[in-house]
């Protein structure tokens, strides 16, 4: 979950963006989504899509572990591979939230296919 915070704040920063930018689009004050960035309060998965959509972040971005290098440099320039352990810590800090994204998603379909299939029953009558 660090890592998706990390992303989502310094992509706000990037684009210029401050907590009271933030807050308003979400529509909760800016002390509440200062304590989304502080990792001090839980981000549901709805507020993590509105997120992504106001930073125009796709979600699989939001998701994805490039948020910082994989390696680990000492001061002698000797490279120590870390990746491995990072992408498994990285996964099962995510695993619940990508559940309940997706979860999120299979419903948003199945609304959508029942709006479809009405509109299609109206558009033959």
């Amino acid at each position: 979950m660090e890592n998706i915070i990390k992303k989502i704040r310094v992509t706000r920063k990037n684009k210029g963006l401050s907590y009271e930018n933030m807050a308003k689009e979400l529509q909760i004050s800016p002390s509440a989504y200062r304590k989304i960035e502080m990792n001090q309060s839980k981000l549901s998965v709805e507020r993590l899509l509105k997120i992504g959509e106001i930073l125009e972040i796709p979600i699989n971005d939001l998701l994805s572990g490039n948020t910082s290098p994989v390696y680990n440099q000492n001061n002698n320039d000797n490279a120590t591979f870390i990746g491995h352990q990072e992408f498994e810590n990285y996964y099962q800090e995510n695993k619940e939230t990508t559940q309940k994204l997706v979860q999120a998603l299979e419903k948003e379909i199945e609304h959508l296919k029942s709006e479809i299939e009405f509109l299609r029953d109206i558009a033959k009558n």
